[in-house]
Formats: structure tokens, sequence, C-alpha cells
């Protein structure tokens, strides 16, 4: 398994841990504060709702976009609360991932009976 593949199930480890403690059925902000826990607990290097930049033609911006979590440097993690993820979803991902210039991200929906990625 590479490093980056272990660091993957790492953090989806310690999502499934958050979601089998407390089921479905919270709100996102719950979700957000027991993953942080949980990467804690695992001595997971995260940073959280970090602020990117979106540049048009070369100049940054006023507006930003919050990704919920970046785990290793090099992992974005959206976290969502839904019956179902829609390509909206995805886009959204996509979107960080193309600001940040991050190559890796997950997209997490606690929303459901089982953990959704």
């Amino acid at each position: 398994m590479k490093s980056s593949d272990t660091e993957t199930y790492r953090i989806i480890g310690c999502a499934m841990k958050a979601h089998t403690q407390l089921g479905h059925g919270f709100l996102e902000a719950v979700y957000q504060e027991a993953l942080e826990v949980e990467l804690l607990k695992a001595k997971i290097p995260y940073k959280r709702e970090c602020e990117l930049p979106i540049y048009y033609d070369g100049i940054a911006m006023n507006i930003r976009y919050r990704v919920d979590f970046i785990c290793f440097d090099n992992t974005i993690v959206e976290l969502k609360a839904l019956e179902k993820l829609t390509p909206a979803h995805d886009s959204q991902v996509l979107n960080y991932l193309k600001a940040s210039k991050i190559k890796k991200g997950l997209l997490l929906n606690f929303g459901s009976k089982s953990l959704q990625q």
C-alpha cells in the first residue's frame, strides 16, 4: 500500500469511527467535531475550515472557498450530512481541488445509515 493510500485509509477509518458512534441524523457540524476528535486521537495532521483563494486571470478574488479539512497537507476532506449526494457535491470537491492544486479529495456523507464516500 502506498503512503497516500495508507493516509486515505486512516482518514476514512476516523470517519467510520465517528459515524459508528453517532449514527446518522445529526447536523454536519456535529460530524465535523467528531471527526476532528478522531483525527486528533489518530495523530493525523490536519487543518480545519481552511480558506482557499480563487484566482481569475491570475488575480486573487475576494471570494474564498472554505474546505472542511485538509489532512496530511495533501487531501481535502469535505463532509456532508445528507440523505443522498448529488453531482453538485462532487463538483464542489473538484472545484476545491482545482483551487488548492491538491490532487486528492474525499467526499464523506454521514447522512445515511452507512458512511458514504
